[in-house]
């Protein structure tokens, strides 16, 4: 009889009843490496299979994962900092123009704040969607779902509309056309249809609420870094 090595439980085949440890762990080599590099790529668990599903069935996908099954999507956070890397690396090798909102105030800690926002938006997305979280939480305040699950419905919109910005940086650069600003009125419009389809995909109201959710969230993360520089520029100057 063994014992996990994780909850000290007794172990009598290969895997801990209590927590799913297994009694030994596989040794990492190149087929390990691969086989977790397919589990990233699966269509049916993985990234691959979380953006088909958040593209396709935004709504359905994200209450699923909310109150079924966790294991197939990726967590919310990861695909957010991950599809951010994703905007940023293709940003860097293809130089585009970045769909952020730029501020140049001479000598300014508000100048050195967006250039923070700029080169981390895995950071500066997770921050900007907790406001964008908090108005959707008080325009739909009657639903059911809390503060910390809507959240999770805002970092999966808001990693999709990275992954549409960098693709239209991409095919803007190949192609010469000035396209990248219809790459954000689409990842703005699909964050909008995202959030109405998962409250009520058949009310227009929620679509509404949608729309100024994300707008007075995203403005509110705005004034906030604003302020923030000009109190810094106060204390130091």
């Amino acid at each position: 009889m063994d014992f996990c090595k994780n909850c000290n439980n007794e172990i009598a085949q290969n895997y801990c009843p209590s927590c799913g440890t297994p009694v030994e762990l596989t040794r990492i080599n190149g087929q390990y490496i691969i086989k977790e590099i397919g589990n990233v790529l699966n269509f049916n668990k993985g990234i691959l299979y979380t953006v088909r599903e958040l593209i396709l069935r935004p709504g359905v996908s994200i209450r699923k994962f909310i109150q079924e099954d966790r294991n197939r999507l990726v967590k919310p956070i990861v695909f957010l900092i991950l599809c951010s890397l994703i905007y940023t690396i293709t940003q860097q090798i293809f130089h585009f123009e970045d769909g952020y909102v730029k501020a140049d105030f001479e000598d300014s800690a508000i100048t050195k704040i967006f250039e923070w926002v700029q080169n981390n938006y895995g950071y500066a997305n997770i921050f900007m969607g907790i406001f964008i979280g908090l108005w959707t939480k008080i325009l739909f305040r009657k639903s059911e779902f809390n503060i910390y699950e809507i959240l999770i419905l805002i970092f999966f919109t808001m990693g999709i509309g990275m992954l549409i910005y960098a693709f239209f940086g991409i095919t803007e650069i190949l192609t010469k056309l000035k396209i990248l600003h219809i790459g954000g009125l689409i990842g703005f419009t699909y964050s909008i249809w995202a959030i109405g389809r998962f409250f009520d995909k058949n009310k227009v109201l929620s679509y509404i609420k949608g729309f100024f959710a994300y707008l007075l969230g995203w403005f509110t993360s705005i004034i906030l870094i604003v302020v923030t520089g000009f109190l810094i520029d106060l204390m130091t100057k």
